[in-house]
């Protein structure tokens, strides 16, 4: 459960305030929102506070039109994102999180730098190692069958109308930011990188991460957790034990 909105209204959830505590920024996945990080608050609890980022077009915000690139996107969650001294700043981003919290750390860095202490990336190849994507081009069938792929499960609430009506659009939006981003690729940061990902990952594999090295002039490691593209929903005890470890300064 959250304790509301921050200071910074639309873009980012807190789920529970921890004052001085090391600030944990969440993006999610394509199609996901900011509730599928609220057990990571009760998990982290009190080494970190969770922020969990609220892209537009989901939850509370579903009226709202989607970004119209993934760059508008980093451009408004950096302008919300607080950045206060002494209190470490740690991004962690999931799939196409990932490429968000990149993005996003490179304006932090601009805008104050050292104002980043680590930028935590998962299940998504380096940005200027990923491939091109099409996959906002399928049909809805198809894309339901790409969904459940990745997601490792025939669940049925993928076959039901309602939801395909109402998030479907949402999720194929979210492709449509993956295909149009061309990352810069001379661009780094200099927080140190830590990239996460699945042994079992249909679209990744571990040593695509690793190229997560070649965008950071800090220092950077790797970690692999038994299985696939959302395996951080199955190891949730032990992948935010990674997390709280990197948060020690």
């Amino acid at each position: 459960m959250t304790d509301g909105t921050t200071g910074s209204g639309r873009w980012l959830r807190r789920h529970r305030a921890r004052p001085g505590a090391p600030r944990l920024v969440c993006f999610p996945h394509a199609g996901g929102s900011a509730s599928s990080y609220q057990g990571w608050a009760r998990a982290l609890a009190p080494a970190a506070e969770v922020l969990a980022v609220q892209y537009p077009g989901r939850e509370d915000r579903f009226e709202e039109p989607l970004a119209a690139s993934l760059e508008e996107l980093a451009d408004e969650i950096a302008a919300a994102l607080p950045v206060t001294a002494g209190r470490p700043l740690v991004l962690f981003g999931h799939s196409m999180g990932a490429m968000v919290a990149f993005e996003v750390a490179r304006r932090i860095e601009r805008a104050c730098p050292g104002g980043l202490a680590r930028l935590c990336v998962s299940g998504r190849p380096a940005p200027h190692a990923a491939p091109a994507s099409t996959v906002h081009l399928l049909s809805d069938e198809a894309l339901v069958a790409d969904l459940r792929t990745m997601a490792g499960t025939s669940d049925t609430i993928l076959d039901n109308g309602d939801f395909r009506s109402l998030f479907l659009p949402t999720i194929r939006g979210d492709y449509r930011l993956i295909a149009g981003y061309r990352p810069d690729p001379e661009a780094r940061v200099a927080a140190p990188v830590s990239a996460f990902c699945g042994t079992d990952d249909p679209h990744v594999r571990p040593r695509e991460v690793l190229r997560w090295a070649e965008v950071t002039g800090g220092g950077f490691d790797s970690r692999v957790f038994t299985g696939g593209h959302f395996y951080l929903q199955d190891r949730l005890p032990e992948v935010v034990a990674e997390v709280a470890r990197l948060l020690v300064p």
